[in-house]
């Protein structure tokens, strides 16, 4: 489907019913991403919820525009997105990496109506992020599958994941891939990337959230860290905070197993506030 903002035909999928959660995927991959790693958590669940996936202007099916220059103006996108297909409903927000920094700009435009927040190897800090980053490492590799695939993929895969074996393959190649390979990086480097920082600081609030939060990192993260985020802890009193060992910026397909029970708790917890 299809949803017009401005002059941008946004595409979405809506799976399921009950109370809406967006997901808003990282910087070039789609929603595919989101897609991948969350629906295998909500299949564990009895309480329906409604998962409305999209794609960012520049990355997936949703072309990018000049005219965004920036994360201000990205998220004046997600917004009217949002406000366009859940009008005065409430709403649980998912957000990876990018897709956390903007996720997080929502929550300041829209935090009454904002149950929920799941923030996924989310961007913290901008002007310290390089600062702050762990080196790059890999912990578990499988030299002969990873010889096997071809140079490409090779230079796709293994330049920030953790964890190089057959099975993360696998899930990166269905989830996250397809989109690196139509992203319009064109439109990232000279368009979005004028002015990733807001205008404004989005961490600076006058009062925390006090709704259930989940903020999961990589201890392995050499893109996002994880150091940063601690900063932000004062601002979620209701939040779980989990580093994982054995995690990169792909910590979702890497830890799945856990990342997943973190998710379903999240869930239980929202469910748990909502009745």
């Amino acid at each position: 489907m299809e949803y017009m903002v401005k002059d941008i035909p946004v595409y979405y999928e809506i799976h399921g019913s009950g109370m809406p959660v967006v997901m808003i995927h990282g910087w070039s991959p789609d929603h595919r991403l989101m897609k991948g790693c969350l629906e295998p958590a909500f299949e564990q669940l009895d309480q329906p919820w409604q998962r409305i996936y999209f794609d960012l202007p520049g990355m997936g099916k949703t072309p990018g525009r000049p005219w965004i220059d920036g994360s201000d103006a990205m998220l004046s996108v997600v917004l009217e997105f949002i406000d366009g297909i859940l009008p005065g409903q409430h709403f649980l927000v998912a957000g990876e990496s990018y897709g956390g920094y903007l996720a997080r700009g929502v929550l300041k435009a829209r935090e009454p109506l904002v149950e929920g927040l799941l923030l996924i190897c989310p961007v913290a800090s901008q002007e310290t992020l390089r600062d702050h980053l762990p080196p790059f490492q890999v912990l578990e590799k499988d030299e002969a599958f990873v010889d096997s695939l071809t140079e490409e993929e090779r230079r796709y895969f293994t330049g920030i994941t953790v964890v190089q074996t057959r099975r993360v393959w696998e899930k990166f190649a269905s989830d996250v891939l397809p989109g690196l390979k139509v992203a319009d990086y064109d439109f990232l480097e000279h368009s979005l990337s004028k002015h990733v920082p807001y205008a404004e600081d989005v961490d600076w609030v006058e009062q925390p959230y006090r709704q259930p939060t989940l903020m999961v990192m990589g201890r392995q993260d050499s893109l996002v860290g994880y150091r940063d985020h601690w900063q932000l802890i004062e601002n979620f009193p209701r939040a779980s905070f989990v580093i994982l060992d054995k995690a990169g910026h792909n910590m979702q397909i890497e830890q799945e197993e856990v990342f997943h029970a973190l998710v379903v708790e999240w869930l239980d917890r929202v469910r748990a506030e909502m009745k």
